[in-house]
């Protein structure tokens, strides 16, 4: 009875292992690590301006970088007007914002008529790697500026180490640019980190 119960174990390991080949799966979809608040529409939202983004990494130029390239996506998904806010712009320096919410009232009243936006996308980049493999960390809101509440939040880390993230990287590229792969284009997405933010603020679009 006990050999029995040995073999039956064995076999069950086994069945298990041979079905955890990646070979067998398709590339999974981005994982849904974001939030839409039921009681407000993204739709009815007049403008939205983007604040650039909190950096936590060392390499103090993917702020603008991210920021820019997040700002076309949106863009091309025309969710609402859009705008981009730099640190390096003046009205960045008179409002004097922290870096995260809760804003209070006044705080939002002042956002709102500085920016002319009905709503503020912020954020932070919580991790940046250009090697040995690209890598990033995004944490992001989107605050309605009449009363504080968020209307969308997405927190997410992409790495192109990581099989599927370079698999929706490569599909994401052969629809940006309507062609097949050819060898060095494969690589593109893991190399090249203009490409590799694209590809991540593309994702982040989809889920508005």
């Amino acid at each position: 009875m006990k050999e029995i119960k040995i073999i039956l174990i064995c076999l069950i390991v086994a069945g298990l292992s041979g079905c955890c080949d990646s070979d067998f799966f398709e590339p999974k979809q981005p994982a849904r690590c974001y939030y839409v608040n039921p009681d407000k529409k993204i739709s009815s939202i007049g403008r939205v301006a983007i604040a650039e983004l909190q950096n936590e990494s060392l390499y103090p130029q993917v702020s603008v970088e991210m920021s820019e390239t997040l700002y076309s996506q949106l863009q091309k998904k025309q969710v609402a007007g859009l705008s981009v806010v730099h640190k390096s712009d003046a009205v960045w320096k008179v409002l004097q914002l922290p870096p995260m919410p809760p804003y209070d009232l006044q705080q939002l009243s002042d956002i709102r008529k500085s920016l002319k936006c009905d709503a503020l996308i912020i954020g932070t980049i919580t991790e940046y790697k250009p090697y040995p493999h690209l890598a990033v960390g995004l944490r992001l809101k989107m605050i309605d500026l009449t009363d504080g509440q968020v209307v969308w939040g997405y927190e997410q880390v992409w790495d192109t180490a990581d099989r599927t993230c370079q698999q929706r990287g490569e599909k994401y590229y052969r629809s940006e640019k309507n062609t097949d792969l050819g060898v060095l284009q494969r690589g593109l997405i893991n190399a090249s980190s203009i490409e590799f933010l694209k590809f991540v603020s593309f994702e982040v679009s989809q889920t508005l």
